[in-house]
This record gives structure tokens, C-alpha cells and sequence, in this order.
């Protein structure tokens, strides 16, 4: 019987394991820049209506009755808006509340958007809504920093709180309202907080995170009263 003691056991080969490859370095070994952050947008798309789909009839209407005051109609998302210059702004919500095919009785928000980038960095943006017909229909109006843009108090109403928020978040020149001051922020409150260039940390010499830090400098005021009474 063969003694197996002699016998070696062979230990099998471990598969060959490539080298991972090292990173690129940059000039003269130094780690590759990171890349540039991508241009910001300058704007929303703001689509054409789809090859073959005609506007609804409250907006041929509008296009027919106020001539030359619609500047583009967009279609996204199964809404209708017009762009059109703020110096129509008026004429036209006027002929959309009026005209028994818009009947635009309703304006459900004002709101803004801003492209620092473009030169009329702001959308000023009406939602309006037909309570008779139950139709839709944005309006929007472009403005550079401090150009006017006329209220729509007197035709809407409902509109003062909404342009007081526009005028209080973005900074945009709002004319001729009733009551035009902040709604959300202090009177004292420096900048607008919506514009996409204010500083995340708050104003320019109020950059604190701890909460506590902001209440003791709104407190100040009122410490100071009381140490004078």
C-alpha cells in the first residue's frame, strides 16, 4: 500500500489580478481641476403648442381683440399661457375678464419667477381661471430690475395680497397698487428673499446660523426701550 505521507499536495494558483489603474494626473502631478458648474438657465423653455394643435378659442380671441399685444402663446404640460409687455398688461387682463368667450373672472395667484441671467430677469405670472366656462389661462409679463409693472388691483381684487408678495419676495416694481408694501418680511428687511442671487445666510451683516443669535438681535430693539424706560 503506497504511503501517502510522501506525497505533496499542490496548492492551486490564484487567478492573476490586474492592477487597477491609476488616476489621471493633472500637470506636473498635480489632481485634475474639477469641472466648470454648468451655465445657470436664462430662462424657461416656454414651448410652442405641438404641431397641429390650434389654441383654444378664448385665446384666438384675445389675439384677434387686442391686436398685437400677445408676444408668444406656450402650451406645457396641458396649460395655455401668452407672454405679453407690461405696457398690454392691462388692456389684456381687461379683454380676458370682459369678453364673454375668456370670462376670466377669477385671478387665482400672482406669483414671479427670476433668471438673473436674462435681461428682464423676471416672470410676473397670472393664474387665471373662468368660473363661468372653467378654463384656465396663464399670463405672463417679463421685466428687467425696476422696470414698471402695472397692478391688476382694479380689475382683480384679489390680486393686492398676491402683487404684495411679488413686491416683497422678488423686488419687482409693481405700479399704481392701493397698498404696496411687505406682506411676509420685517419693513426693515434688506433684499428679497426669492431672487436667485440673495445669500442663503440672510442679509449682508446678519450672517448667522444659530437661531438663537437671530433672536437676540431682533430682541435688541426692544431691550433697549425697555433699559431707556
Amino acid at each position: 500500500m503506497a504511503d501517502d505521507t510522501n506525497q505533496t499536495s499542490e496548492k492551486p494558483t490564484p487567478p492573476a489580478v490586474s492592477p487597477r489603474p491609476k488616476p489621471a494626473a493633472g500637470v506636473a502631478g498635480r489632481k485634475p481641476r474639477p469641472k466648470a458648474p454648468p451655465e445657470p438657465p436664462k430662462g424657461p423653455p416656454d414651448p410652442a403648442p405641438p404641431e397641429g394643435m390650434e389654441p383654444p378659442a378664448y385665446v384666438a380671441a384675445l389675439q384677434a381683440g387686442v391686436a398685437g399685444a400677445v408676444s408668444q402663446v406656450t402650451y406645457w404640460v396641458g396649460d395655455w399661457s401668452v407672454i405679453v409687455p407690461a405696457d398690454r398688461l392691462l388692456e389684456v387682463a381687461r379683454f380676458l375678464r370682459d369678453e364673454p368667450g375668456c370670462g376670466f373672472d377669477y385671478c387665482a395667484d400672482v406669483t414671479a419667477t427670476d433668471w438673473p441671467p436674462r435681461e428682464q430677469r423676471f416672470d410676473v405670472i397670472y393664474c387665471l381661471y373662468s368660473t363661468l366656462n372653467r378654463h384656465r389661462l396663464r399670463v405672463k409679463v417679463r421685466a428687467a430690475e425696476g422696470d414698471p409693472v402695472p397692478s391688476v388691483t382694479g380689475i382683480w381684487p384679489a390680486a393686492n395680497w398676491l402683487e404684495r408678495e411679488v413686491y416683497d419676495q422678488f423686488g419687482v416694481n409693481i405700479v399704481d397698487h392701493p397698498d404696496l408694501r411687505r406682506i411676509l418680511m420685517p419693513d426693515e428687511w434688506q433684499g428679497h428673499p426669492q431672487r436667485k442671487d440673495y445669500p442663503l445666510e440672510g442679509p449682508g451683516e446678519f450672517l448667522m446660523e444659530d437661531p438663537l443669535d437671530w433672536l437676540r438681535v431682533w430682541k435688541l430693539p426692544e431691550e433697549a426701550e425697555s433699559e431707556i424706560e
